[in-house]
């Protein structure tokens, strides 16, 4: 029922010494094809002020693609909240899809974020029409912090795991770059349920489906391994993301969650051997155990495998080849390394935490796995965040990037989700300009999957192949003239050589100029004064660099609240009162906090913030 295989990263070890190794264990669920299982899903989106406009819109719409892609088998609830908690759809099959799209495009920006709230209110409609035989998720998006209700991160993962032991598994969705990274893969992780960074506004459909696929293609779950090793063996580390424990041997317990059809589970684990001689070496007895579909049922299956080593001279372990294995793991190690170089920095070690990543790429490079254009792409991203760390640069997007790779790698197998990133590297913005191709090669970055790639244009080339390139001067819709460009080894991508300059085409506008630092002109400084009413505001449908603020009936009177993330919720504003009406939302240019040091005042231009409609 589990097929289960291992390798180590050397084929043969060398005899008469103690080494350090690293071992790659596979599992996949080897059954028939088997039917889809129906969902019991709850959406639970955040329609808090900060996801006003188009976030909001985006991830409304990529709700009515999930109700799309659901059978009228399936149960689907839909949950919004702000600091109020809202059900724009009951627990119900997914029978007249027009209603539940309607029901969608309702939805407004609010409030404050009441995330607790929201997401609990989910897991009591899958917990109503929980059935073990069908997969009971929910999908959890937010683009901030949790400010009301249950704040407490430890709170809340230790919750997701609770709930995921009743039976609702939660996968969570980070929106934008306001949100907690750390929360939300806390959660993901202890639900044994699945994370995704959704990096821009127009890609959120497209994660939204990524995870309805691995919902289909669930066919085990409660994946658990029990490592017995055998004497003079030790466990040095971990290289998946897995939830480790002891049973009362004093084994390490690994749960690696869920087994999807088609695709293998993945367990690296680094190893101190001991010395042995030319023959095979006994290394562990893996047991484990997963509840898997069965002739359309689930049921629990179990079984031992024994891994053991072949030990050989020096000179036939140093001829021994394992290049698959080697790219495999090498992806766990990489994706390890960024964990660790990321908590070595966050805890001030910014120069051990470069050196960790730029000794691994001089270490990939020896090995030439930068002539496998997946690794060289993650050469290219561990030279980017090396550079960032050790100009203590990382920043908010940055670190999401990071820790969506490290996770995502370390779970998954899915070509679709390693490695994705879209922010600009800065260093575009100080590349040398040039307004003509000559004799060099035209090139211009995309985004593909939520990845950036960087294609050639010009003529005589394969412009479906990718290019190694600098991460850090990568920019999506940015041109570029390089000196040169060559095939690989393989033949499978290109690579640049010589100098790079960036590419400015004559007569378009030239979007990658060095941003100024610069107030803007209508932000004054000073508190803003309102005109004789509301229907008097100029309007907008865009938040930009501005701040929301919404009008609330706090007992008798009217009150300004900061909506937008990062301000303190319950704060008093100075406020033009001409202007309040109960719910409206505004964009303020600017808000400062008064000299009591616990209110705000709108300073600046107010705009009347209308929101998109989203029946289109």
């Amino acid at each position: 029922m589990i097929k289960t295989s291992y390798s180590f990263e050397q084929a043969i070890l060398p005899a008469g010494s103690s080494l350090k190794t690293n071992l790659l264990l596979r599992f996949r669920a080897d059954i028939p094809e088997s039917g889809r299982r129906d969902l019991n899903l709850s959406v639970v989106i955040d329609r808090s002020g900060s996801m006003a406009g188009a976030p909001l819109f985006h991830a409304l719409k990529a709700a009515e693609s999930v109700v799309d892609q659901l059978e009228s088998n399936d149960i689907l609830s839909v949950v919004v909240y702000d600091d109020a908690v809202d059900t724009v759809v009951p627990p119900q099959p997914v029978a007249n899809k027009s209603a539940l799209k309607n029901s969608l495009r309702r939805v407004k920006a609010g409030g404050i974020t009441n995330l607790s709230g929201g997401w609990l209110k989910g897991c009591e409609y899958v917990k109503q029409q929980l059935d073990p035989q069908k997969i009971n998720r929910v999908l959890l998006l937010t683009d901030g912090h949790a400010n009301m209700g249950i704040q407490d991160p430890k709170v809340l993962t230790a919750t997701a795991g609770q709930k995921a032991e009743e039976g609702m598994i939660t996968t969570t969705l980070g929106f934008a770059q306001g949100f907690n990274e750390d929360l939300l893969i806390g959660m993901a992780r202890a639900a044994s349920g699945n994370f995704y960074f959704i990096q821009s506004i127009d890609e959120a459909a497209d994660v939204f489906s990524i995870e309805l696929d691995s919902l289909r293609a669930v066919v085990g779950q409660n994946l658990k391994v029990t490592l017995e090793l055998a004497d003079g063996v030790k466990l040095v580390d971990i290289l998946s993301l897995a939830k480790v424990s002891q049973n009362n041997a004093g084994q390490s317990v690994i749960t690696l969650g869920e087994l999807y059809e088609g695709e293998d589970k993945l367990l690296g684990l680094s190893l101190e051997m001991p010395a042995a001689q030319v023959g095979q070496l006994p290394v562990m007895k893996l047991h484990y155990s997963a509840d898997v579909v069965q002739n359309n049922i689930i049921q629990s299956v179990s079984g031992t495998t024994d891994v053991v080593a072949q030990v050989g001279t020096v000179e036939e372990s140093a001829f021994a080849s394992s290049s698959q294995i080697i790219l495999d793991l090498s992806r766990l190690t990489i994706a390890k390394a960024k964990e660790t170089a990321l908590d070595l920095a966050e805890h001030g070690k910014h120069q051990e935490a470069e050196q960790i990543l730029r000794s691994l790429v001089q270490d990939l490079r020896n090995k030439g796995l930068n002539e496998n254009f997946e690794i060289a792409e993650e050469i290219d991203q561990l030279e980017y965040f090396a550079a960032r760390i050790a100009q203590k640069a990382l920043g908010n997007a940055g670190r999401k990037e990071l820790r969506d790779q490290t996770y995502q790698a370390m779970t998954r197998t899915r070509s679709d989700l390693v490695g994705r990133g879209v922010t600009a590297g800065d260093e575009i913005y100080a590349m040398p300009t040039v307004n003509e191709v000559g004799s060099g090669v035209e090139l211009r970055c995309v985004r593909e999957g939520g990845k950036l790639r960087v294609k050639v244009l010009s003529d005589s080339y394969d412009a479906t192949k990718n290019v190694q390139f600098p991460r850090a001067i990568r920019a999506e819709g940015a041109y570029y003239v390089a000196e040169a460009v060559e095939l690989s080894t393989d033949g499978s991508f290109y690579r640049v050589r010589g100098k790079i300059n960036r590419f400015a085409k004559p007569g378009e506008p030239d979007i990658f100029v060095a941003p100024q630092q610069s107030r803007s002109p209508s932000s004054s400084g000073k508190a803003a004064k309102g005109p004789a009413s509301a229907a008097d505001l100029v309007t907008t449908d865009t938040v930009n660099d501005g701040v929301l603020v919404q009008c609330v009936k706090d007992g008798s009177k009217l009150r300004a609240r900061v909506v937008s993330d990062g301000y303190e919720p319950d704060w008093n504003m100075r406020f033009p009162r001409s202007i309040r009406e109960e719910g409206m939302l505004y964009v303020v240019d600017e808000i400062k906090i008064g000299p009591d040091g616990k209110s705000y005042i709108a300073c600046g231009d107010i705009k009347r913030f209308v929101q998109p409609n989203t029946s289109n």
